[in-house]
Parts: C-alpha cells; structure tokens; sequence
C-alpha cells in the first residue's frame, strides 16, 4: 500500500507542470525598472497611486500587444513615466511575467 502511494507521488510530480523560467526573469525586470511606480507584483499597491498594478494590466490591455510597445520603447503622455526598452529575451520573460499574474 505505501509503495502504491510513493508512486503515485512520484508520477504526480513528473506529470506536474513546469515553471516557465522567463517568468523569474521578468519578475527581475519588472522589480528594476518599475517597482519604484507600479505595484509589479500579485498585492499590494503601486508607490505612484495613478500608475497601475501589474496584476490589472491584462484587464486593460491585451498583454501580449505589448510587444511591440516595449521593443520599440513605452512613451506615454504624462512625464513622469521614463521612457525604456527591452530587447527581444527581456520582452519574452516580461510578457511570462505578465500573464503569469493573470491567474
């Protein structure tokens, strides 16, 4: 019986799905870069209230359209807002972060 359930333990955590790991990557990114506006992670509130939490971008906008956005450099109407780029692996482990708050 405990040999049944060492191996259902070990297939269970075969099966079990695997952590993207861009996602430990953007998270890195968003903490740099943005942290000091925006609340980049799944609580809390943004330090500059007017910025949005990442975790209600997906609400507003279509995440993955960012894309383009920030290859290209975000600018935005208000000054405040620095404008940044990322190169093509950052945008990747960006957007894994992104959608990895969406849930």
């Amino acid at each position: 019986m405990r040999a049944g359930l060492v191996l259902l333990l070990i297939i269970a955590a075969a099966c079990a799905p695997r952590p993207d790991p861009r996602v430990a990557e953007g998270e890195r990114l968003a903490q740099a870069r943005c942290a000091s506006c925006h609340a980049v992670g799944p609580t809390g509130a943004s330090p500059r209230p007017p910025a949005p939490p990442f975790r209600d971008l997906h609400r507003r906008y279509p995440v993955d359209q960012l894309a383009e956005s920030l290859a290209e450099g975000i600018l935005t109407g208000h000054p405040a807002m620095p404008q940044t780029s990322f190169d093509q692996a950052e945008i990747e482990a960006f957007l894994a972060y992104l959608r990895s708050l969406e849930r």
